[in-house]
């Protein structure tokens, strides 16, 4: 079998010591590009079956009854707000260390943003940090509380559930990260995306993400009306009324057109059949990260990992003392990417930015601010030999001069 990892922006970028180690990477190879072929002389290009073997496929993987594709992560998102019907001038509670849809999928229903601050070692929500955003939420109605395994460790859902349940609002995991992370809560193995302690569960099948159908998600949940709800919304808010005429179809509220076209699902089922196999790597090359950069402490270390949280790692994020090194991050990046070593940050706080500002004035979130000024995430995806792990550790080093 030939492996054709690739480039999600396009081409490989060069630098003077040779091609760049991106951040992340998608891997096709010949079976999955076989999968697509088999799905373009099909009989269906889009609203097929292989969407619903998709979602069943999917669903047994995580441990959930139901999986509601749909054409992206933000999409998932937007449509768990709307399959909890959430309303104009109602709150939704976000962490500010994350993408921008997980607070945006909030505006789209017209609902308020609260940011919670995070942990600055792990950079996730905490049930701390939570308790604090609630005294922000003013006396207005606490609809959703949406946690992020960020990195792809998880946060304390038993607790975050059990504070947004007293709380009255629905606990929905933003999981893009951290599909096949398992964690031990007391001594119960669970799954991300189970929905054991939430209402819903988020993913993306972006090409960096840990499966890829180029552009993709998934909704997944343990109610069968949330799932019918995510099923008529994704598709304009259509449904057929039991007994009519075969081409007769109601609207009784609008819906979108975000669903996931059969091509992108056999994508996605080929994908899904290796998630041991990319889970399996990840892990290997997390654990040798964990190795090579220990000699680097305390001026560089590895985002602090939950005692509960089994990782398969979608980012290797490190906290970096730049003051420490003599240095700035910007120097850092660049001299990376001189060596042959991309990076990214993850994230830039999202309660800084200007729409956010704007509407809801500046927020004191150290926690956050503290994550964001240190955090740096290096190259991390199945494609990856043994020894770039040594490259990126050995040019960090000469880099930050330890």
């Amino acid at each position: 079998m030939t492996m054709r990892p690739s480039n999600a922006a396009g081409a490989r970028p060069t630098s003077m010591a040779g091609p760049v180690l991106p951040y992340g990477r998608q891997t096709i190879e010949d079976d999955d590009i076989s999968a697509v072929v088999e799905a373009l002389k099909a009989d269906f290009l889009t609203t097929g079956p292989t969407v619903e073997a998709f979602e069943t496929a999917f669903a047994e993987t995580v441990g959930a009854r139901h999986a509601v594709a749909c054409a992206n992560g933000t999409a998932a998102l937007h449509l768990a707000m709307l399959a909890l019907n959430v309303q104009p001038g109602e709150v939704v509670i976000a962490p500010s260390i994350t993408f921008l849809a997980t607070a945006n999928c909030a505006r789209y229903v017209g609902a308020e943003v609260v940011f919670a601050d995070v942990d600055p070692l792990s950079g996730l929500m905490t049930p701390e940090t939570l308790a604090e955003s609630l005294t922000r939420v003013d006396g207005r109605r606490l609809r959703a509380v949406l946690p992020v395994h960020l990195r792809g460790d998880t946060v304390n859902l038993p607790e975050l559930a059990a504070i947004a349940g007293q709380s009255g609002a629905a606990l929905v995991e933003d999981a893009p990260h951290a599909l096949g992370s398992t964690m031990t809560y007391g001594n119960v193995a669970e799954r991300v995306g189970d929905a054991r302690h939430s209402a819903m569960a988020t993913f993306s099948f972006h090409p960096v993400k840990t499966i890829a159908t180029g552009e993709g998600g998934m909704v997944t949940t343990n109610d069968a009306d949330l799932a019918d709800r995510l099923r008529i919304m994704r598709s304009h808010g259509m449904t057929r009324p039991a007994g009519a005429e075969p081409w007769v179809y109601e609207m009784a509220e609008p819906g979108f057109n975000y669903r996931l076209p059969d091509i992108l699902c056999a994508l996605g089922l080929s994908q899904l059949k290796k998630l041991p196999r990319f889970a399996a790597r990840r892990r290997s090359l997390a654990k040798a990260y964990e190795t090579s950069l220990a000699p680097l402490a305390p001026v560089v270390r590895i985002a602090e990992r939950p005692v509960w949280s089994d990782p398969v790692l979608h980012l290797m994020c490190v906290l970096i003392d730049f003051e420490a090194a003599g240095t700035t991050r910007r120097a850092v990046v660049d001299a990376l990417r001189e060596r042959g070593v991309g990076t990214q940050v993850h994230y830039i706080p999202v309660h800084t930015q200007p729409y956010y500002r704007e509407r809801y004035g500046e927020l004191d979130l150290p926690g956050a601010q503290a994550w964001y000024d240190r955090c740096l995430s290096l190259p991390l995806y199945p494609g990856m030999a043994d020894e770039d792990v040594g490259r990126v550790v050995e040019a960090m080093r000469a880099v930050l001069g330890l």
